[in-house]
């Protein structure tokens, strides 16, 4: 693995800072305490929910040794989203996807 030189890091953490306050910025700043219209604030209302899935995802499917998909990891996603939609509980699906994935390691691992 290659060494990064201390400017260049520091200059792409300055530089990701930066972005990431202007990205709020646009928000905070520049809106202010004007009235969004009806239809942002209808979109912005999912932010969350497109978000995790995408962060979460990739974890799922890529986390087992070199890349592979590991059956438990899988299993418990499964099981986390069944719960979610069937009970519209975030607590159960969490302990669902929990006890999945625990019960599926002492299982199979």
């Amino acid at each position: 693995m290659t060494q990064i030189d201390q400017t260049t890091l520091w200059i792409v953490i300055f530089g990701l800072g930066l972005g990431s306050f202007l990205l709020r910025f646009t928000f905070l700043g520049f809106v202010g305490d004007r009235e969004l219209p009806a239809w942002l604030l209808r979109h912005l209302r999912y932010t969350a929910v497109a978000i995790l899935p995408a962060l979460v995802g990739p974890l799922v499917v890529f986390s087992g040794e070199n890349g592979d998909t590991d059956p438990t990891r899988v299993l418990a996603a499964i099981a986390t989203v069944a719960a979610g939609m069937i009970t519209k509980n975030v607590f159960a699906a969490i302990g669902a996807g929990a006890l999945t994935l625990f019960a599926s390691v002492y299982l199979l691992g």
